[in-house]
């Protein structure tokens, strides 16, 4: 952005009078983008705890384990080959828990 050095410089006066200005507009502006939100109404998406979710359904696809992946022995994880850290007593361990 460019400068113009040869225009007058304001006043501290001037400085306040626009920084008061400027707040005045934001608070009006901020009165206007208010909305009236019914908290019972947004809590109903939220599930507490321990829900009973006995009547849910699951809806994601679940793939068997695939050739170029492995099971870690620690958290049981399944994760692709790159992630494998060594053996540990012959059980494959990933490299988050090595």
């Amino acid at each position: 952005m460019a400068t113009d050095y040869d225009a007058p410089r304001k006043t501290d006066d001037d400085l306040n009078e626009d920084s008061i200005e400027e707040l005045k507009a934001r608070r009006v502006d901020k009165g206007s983008s208010s909305v009236d939100v019914d908290e019972s109404e947004q809590a109903e998406g939220f599930e507490l705890p321990g829900a009973d979710l006995s009547n849910e359904e699951l809806s994601v696809r679940v793939l068997p384990r695939q050739a170029d992946e492995f099971t870690c022995s620690i958290c049981f994880l399944v994760k692709h080959r790159s992630r494998l850290s060594g053996e540990m007593s012959t059980q494959p361990v990933c490299l988050e828990c090595a």
